[in-house]
């Protein structure tokens, strides 16, 4: 652990929102919300009276009578977010972006530069509100944890900095919510046993914990709360894998409900791999269950996929092996798809017609069908935007209801 509050998390303000009010002026300290019939976002303003991302139009509207919806305009918010992370990196090649709005910084080789981490952070501000017009908080501690918790803090447009004298003092008093990893759910498990505060949690054995929590994330709350955190910054590197998630609260996971989510995921990260000329040998899923234990199941062939129809008829199969493990668990809330083992593919090798025809295999007369079609709607796409072209049982299924320019925004490589 850095013997100084080297380490920066800065996080833009009620990022979509606030895109829209420097696009549009005339909503500059209004109450407003991108979407339509659900909140993807809301301006401070609207959080105000009560809205929150996620809520039904029809809610947000009588939380705040003012409220006025705008659509999303997906192409800026990555631009003006490239443009913050440019400034980041102007400060340290340090940086660790973990979200479309939001990147990690050690800062510890740039002190000699740009004064004490304090210094570096007021200048990141500075810089953010007067080259981008965004407003951005920053919080600087010991540790990653620390660092978040204290931007989190510092919000809305404000910078706070953690002495490593005070650690505990600041971090125990505050609600319990704040702790990274800790969602609506788990805080309202605790809650029941009375721990609002982290230092209450921080108090609560950890076999207590890791009980009705899960051993994984009893143990990991457990740390963060105690100021436990020793992970470093990572520099980017080339993607090791990719991947997407899709939670949609307690469901039974019926053919129809597989099919839509695993197909839009598998339309995602395929789109991604196909972008980037690259393909994976290793198929992960991931299953969570409405009691939030998740497990994984995966699977490395020989021939890499960059195709949805193969993608998704992968993951549906390792799905349906994992709930067919777990007969108890009736309900699931999160599904996710990640593709691993990656290698380059610039072009399509077609194979001779010796073989059967599987659609596994890219270049077999199926795959190669399969890879043609994906291109081809890739073009466009590119040009006439993501909701031109697409799968019947994606495109017409419920999971639209939230464009996928927005899911793919706050998604990274892994």
């Amino acid at each position: 652990m850095a013997s100084s509050p080297t380490i920066l998390h800065a996080d833009l303000d009620a990022f979509y929102a606030s895109v829209e009010q420097l696009l549009h002026p005339h909503l500059r300290g209004r109450p407003i919300a991108v979407g339509g019939g659900v909140v993807l976002a809301a301006s401070y303003e609207a959080k105000a009276s009560g809205v929150q991302g996620g809520m039904s139009g029809w809610r947000a509207q009588q939380l705040c009578p003012g409220l006025t919806f705008v659509k999303g305009h997906f192409s800026e918010y990555q631009r003006l977010a490239d443009q913050v992370m440019a400034v980041l990196g102007d400060f340290t090649p340090m940086v660790q972006r973990i979200s479309i709005d939001e990147a990690f910084l050690d800062v510890s080789g740039s002190t000699h530069l740009f004064g004490p981490p304090a210094a570096i952070g007021h200048a990141i501000r500075a810089r953010v509100r007067n080259e981008v017009g965004l407003p951005v908080s920053v919080g600087a501690a010991r540790t990653k944890h620390l660092a978040k918790i204290a931007s989190q803090v510092a919000k809305p447009d404000g910078l706070v900095v953690v002495h490593p004298d005070h650690e505990l003092e600041f971090l125990h008093p505050l609600p319990v919510g704040l702790v990274w990893g800790i969602g609506p759910v788990t805080q309202q498990k605790l809650a029941q046993r009375g721990i609002h505060t982290i230092g209450q949690l921080a108090e609560s054995p950890t076999e207590g914990l890791e009980h009705f929590l899960g051993r994984a994330l009893g143990s990991k709350v457990g740390a963060l709360a105690a100021n436990r955190d020793h992970r470093a910054v990572q520099a980017p590197a080339r993607a090791g894998s990719v991947g997407a998630q899709s939670a949609f609260g307690r469901r039974d996971p019926t053919p129809e409900l597989l099919r839509s989510v695993l197909g839009h995921l598998a339309d995602r990260v395929a789109g991604r791999l196909r972008a980037k000329q690259r393909a994976g040998r290793t198929v992960t899923v991931r299953v969570r269950f409405a009691g939030m234990r998740a497990i994984t199941r995966s699977r490395t062939s020989r021939e890499p996929v960059a195709t949805t129809l193969t993608l998704t008829e992968t993951a549906e199969e390792l799905v349906l092996h994992a709930l067919a493990a777990h007969p108890a668990e009736t309900q699931i809330s999160l599904l996710a798809i990640s593709v691993s083992n990656l290698v380059d593919q610039p072009v399509l090798q077609l194979e001779l017609p010796v073989l059967p025809d599987e659609a596994v295999r890219p270049g077999s007369p199926t795959g190669a069908a399969r890879w043609a079609v994906d291109h081809s709607m890739d073009a466009v796409r590119r040009k006439f935007g993501k909701s031109a072209v697409g799968y019947a049982s994606v495109a017409l299924s419920r999971m639209s209801s939230v464009p996928d320019e927005f899911r793919e925004l706050a998604e990274h490589e892994l």
